[in-house]
């Protein structure tokens, strides 16, 4: 009797493991799920030529940047312009105490007077040739320290430009300090910018380039390759390469922020929209889906160069041809059916 009851518990166990129904009775083992297929539209990777454009950051600097100042010190009679000014190459800015001046131009003078008297002696065999020499040197002397007075006294500017600074007023005693005057060369203006080791090969004077500035929205300007630096930051791994704008209008000024677009010309790659391009979870690397003929989503590793006009530029990763997966690959998983729509 105790071993029917036995076995009739352990049936009621069995039955109660079971899967059941809403009802509670047992069911059979449900059928696996058929792979879900997701409906992706694709394009077909082909080359075009790409444009290698690059666009760097820096700041507008003057062509020339000059500072007035007499070579020794002395009392400032005249000041002839103000900050903001625009000059002339050898335009009066400023005038010291003229006394040196002076006294050189008289001595000058009678040096001058008395050479031309004792070329006369000297042709009527009146003086030595020795002492006509020793003459001549003196005058010499003289106007070369009367011509550099006249430059120390009569400040002129060296450069047609702008005035930007005037650190004295007049009567005050210049004590070389700080300049009179400086006075910047804004037309035309220079750009340096810092261009990748890589490209040292593809930059060369004479290249053209065009420039913007935050300060100037909607205007774009044109500039030439100047120079280029024959050296490398060994930090950064970049050179500099000066660009010179006309700036005819003057509408560009030094310590103005600009954007410099360099040209290196084009290549010809395989391109994709950007939509296509997604970025690996836990990684910096880029990735695509493509389609392979079995209609099965597969994952390849991309290397992208340049981006433009909504477009990738795809150094390595894909080949021509490739169907590449541009809409519904943001729920794709690598080996999932696809159904192209």
């Amino acid at each position: 009797m105790n071993n029917k009851l036995f076995f009739a518990a352990a049936a009621l166990l069995l039955v109660g493991c079971g899967p059941k129904t809403q009802s509670g009775a047992p069911q059979a083992a449900q059928e696996p799920q058929a792979e879900k297929v997701q409906l992706v539209s694709v394009i077909t990777a082909a080359a075009e030529e790409v444009p290698q454009t690059s666009v760097y950051s820096s700041t507008v600097q003057a062509n020339v940047v000059n500072n007035i100042a007499p070579q020794a010190g002395g009392r400032i009679q005249k000041l002839n312009v103000e900050i903001g000014d625009f000059v002339s190459k050898g335009q009066v800015l400023a005038e010291m105490d003229r006394v040196q001046l002076e006294q050189a131009t008289l001595k000058l003078r009678n040096d001058e007077t008395e050479l031309e008297r004792v070329r006369a002696l000297l042709a009527q065999g009146g003086i030595s040739q020795a002492d006509f020499d020793q003459l001549e040197l003196a005058c010499k002397v003289s106007r070369s320290s009367y011509e550099n007075l006249l430059e120390n006294t009569v400040l002129r500017s060296p450069v047609s430009g702008v005035v930007t600074a005037r650190n004295y007023d007049r009567g005050d005693m210049y004590a070389m300090a700080m300049p009179i005057y400086t006075v910047q060369q804004i037309t035309p203006v220079k750009v340096l910018v810092a261009i990748s080791e890589t490209d040292y090969t593809r930059v060369k004077r004479g290249d053209k380039v065009t420039l913007t500035a935050d300060a100037l929205p909607g205007k774009t300007f044109t500039g030439t390759v100047n120079r280029l630096y024959p050296t490398m930051d060994a930090a950064t791994h970049t050179f500099n390469v000066e660009v010179q704008v006309p700036n005819t209008r003057r509408e560009l000024r030094p310590g103005m922020y600009a954007r410099v677009t360099v040209n290196f010309g084009s290549s010809r790659s395989i391109t994709v929209p950007d939509t296509a391009v997604s970025k690996m979870q836990g990684a910096g690397t880029r990735s695509v889906f493509v389609v392979g003929p079995d209609n099965k989503a597969e994952l390849k590793v991309v290397t992208l160069g340049r981006h433009f006009d909504g477009k990738y530029e795809i150094l390595s990763g894909l080949e021509e041809g490739d169907c590449v997966v541009v809409k519904g690959g943001s729920s794709l998983k690598a080996g999932q059916s696809v159904e192209i729509g």
